[in-house]
């Protein structure tokens, strides 16, 4: 009877408080769940927006267009365009299988080398596989599809005018940063400001939705040089024959409008493809025009005869005997090619006798001499902010002892540059009126100040254009249909201990017309190898072509007879060069 009891009992089921404690612990579940869905869905559901938007919205810079240089007439001389970049998620490119070697080919890159720039930088989420990418190139990365590969819209730069242009127009860094010439001067007008939106991405770092614009972008200024186009590309032209002919080292060639100070060239050799940044040479980037200060030789003797002229202490008409073509000074000896005998003004000018530019220096006092040479702003900078450009040399004092006085009134002893050297002949030509140089285009006529009597500027006008003629040391220089004024200079190089033997640079500088002067131009070419290395022979053809091409396209009227000045070259043929 017990046992039927204790079977009963047995059979019923487990004990209640079993069930009791599964029940409990079940709704105890249960509550946290619904607690915990509504703590995150009501009470902090900021908290999951947050997270989600911190996963896939991303703030993003919108490039800002870089303002366009063009030139006086609107030609472009630099431009934005668009064009893709592409980047990567390391990590997410390693695990797709394929992936890697997919995109090698692609970028035309190494497996193992794009395996490796990955590998190294697994960690990240964000690296550019290549910048700038040619459209057909952007296109097939983009049919690829290699998850974590995406594609990112940049502006590019690009040079219409290339090489003929490359050192003055200068040229940015990747990501549009001016590095050199005129986008590193003017970089911060240029460059605008960029913009900002926020963008949603997907899990592969698609953008998928703009969310918000953050910030308009705001496009750079456009800027106007004062260069014109088809003379820098003549000058360019031109220069380039020279330096090949010769076998030059390299040159220069400026164009100034004498009556604003604007550059209208400012050509270079060597130059470089502004387009091929892995290719460019240093030396080839350098503007010589404005960085190189030479020894200005000859081509300064006009500066010499107008201090002689200003202090009167010289009068036009007086006469020097250079024979028999030597002359002591101290322990120097100043030297002429011949003897020319006896000279006046003009004629000291016409055969660049260094005789008798050191014999009108001697005769002029020494602080008239060197207030001239500060007065035409020789050892000053251009004005022009280019971060290259040289100051050249000039003594903060004048000259002491007769060496060094008469060694600067055929220009020893000094530096100057291209440019410095085209802003004072312009001068002369501007009737003694200097005026700052300028690389942006001018409406009116800039002021200047003058420097010299206007009656001494045409005296030297005068001397000048008799360097052209026969007899001149510069008749290579005329210009059919145009009267010219101008001067030669052949400059030995300075070296180690002294000059060289060997060494030369090669000069002409002037302007024209010489009645009604619109240009002047400065040609330098340094160290041109062969026979021909004086300024007659090298750099007074390049004037010669440099400043017809020019006046025809500023369109000024020939005022000489249509055959120009006669090429005589009996002088040249014995070998009297300056």
């Amino acid at each position: 009877m017990a046992r039927s009891k204790r079977q009963r009992k047995d059979a019923g089921g487990p004990p209640f408080w079993r069930l009791a404690v599964v029940m409990v612990a079940t709704a105890g579940v249960v509550l946290a769940l619904v607690g915990r869905a509504l703590d995150l869905q009501v009470l902090n559901r900021d908290f999951l927006r947050d997270e989600a938007e911190a996963r896939h919205l991303r703030t993003v810079a919108i490039s800002a267009y870089r303002g366009m240089i063009t030139d006086r007439n609107g030609a472009p001389l630099a431009v934005s365009s668009p064009v893709y970049s592409s980047w990567a998620n390391p990590a997410e490119v390693l695990q797709e299988e394929g992936g890697v070697a997919e995109l090698a080919r692609a970028l035309g890159r190494s497996e193992a080398d794009l395996r490796e720039y990955l590998e190294r930088r697994k960690q990240r989420e964000f690296v550019y596989l290549r910048r700038h990418m040619p459209p057909d190139l952007s296109a097939q990365i983009r049919s690829l599809d290699i998850p974590g590969v995406n594609l990112q819209r940049e502006l590019r730069r690009f040079y219409p005018a290339g090489q003929t242009a490359a050192q003055l127009i200068g040229f940015t860094d990747i990501d549009g940063r001016g590095l050199e010439g005129v986008e590193r001067a003017l970089d911060e007008p240029l460059s605008g400001e960029q913009g900002a939106k926020r963008v949603m991405r997907d899990r592969l770092g698609r953008v998928i939705d703009d969310v918000e614009l953050i910030r308009e972008p705001r496009p750079g200024e456009d800027v106007e040089l004062s260069i014109d186009r088809d003379i820098q590309y003549l000058a360019f032209r031109e220069l380039k024959r020279a330096v090949h002919r010769h076998r030059a080292e390299s040159g220069s060639v400026v164009v100034l409008d004498v009556h604003t100070g604007e550059l209208l060239a400012v050509a270079n050799k060597p130059s470089f493809n502004p387009h091929q940044r892995a290719q460019m040479d240093p030396e080839a980037r350098r503007n010589r025009a404005f960085a190189n200060a030479y020894e200005p030789g000859s081509v300064i003797k006009p500066f010499t005869i107008a201090a002689a002229l200003r202090s009167g202490s010289v009068s036009p008409q007086e006469s020097f005997d250079t024979a028999p073509g030597t002359m002591r000074v101290g322990r120097h000896t100043v030297r002429d090619l011949l003897d020319y005998g006896e000279l006046d003004l003009a004629g000291v000018m016409q055969k660049s006798s260094n005789v008798g530019a050191a014999k009108v220096a001697l005769q002029t006092p020494p602080r008239e001499l060197w207030q001239v040479m500060q007065d035409f702003e020789f050892g000053a900078p251009s004005g022009v902010s280019f971060a290259s450009e040289s100051a050249g040399h000039l003594d903060a004092s004048p000259p002491r002892g007769e060496v060094r006085q008469a060694t600067w009134s055929y220009g020893y002893g000094m530096s100057t540059t291209p440019v410095q050297l085209a802003r004072s002949y312009a001068a002369l030509a501007n009737g003694g009126v200097i005026r700052p140089v300028t690389i942006l285009r001018q409406e009116e006529e800039v002021e200047g100040h003058r420097v010299l009597d206007e009656d001494i500027a045409q005296q030297i006008r005068s001397m000048l254009e008799t360097v052209i003629e026969p007899g001149g040391t510069g008749v290579r220089a005329s210009v059919p249909g145009y009267r010219v004024a101008g001067k030669t200079g052949t400059v030995r190089k300075a070296v180690a201990g002294g000059y060289s033997e060997d060494e030369y640079i090669a000069m002409f500088v002037g302007y024209a017309p010489a009645e009604n002067p619109r240009i002047a131009v400065a040609v330098v070419i340094d160290d041109p190898a062969g026979e021909a290395y004086y300024g007659g022979q090298v750099a007074a053809p390049v004037f010669s072509e440099v400043a017809s091409g020019a006046l025809r396209i500023l369109n000024v009227p020939p005022q000489a007879p249509p055959s120009g000045m006669p090429r005589i070259v009996a002088d040249w043929e014995e070998g009297r060069y300056d």
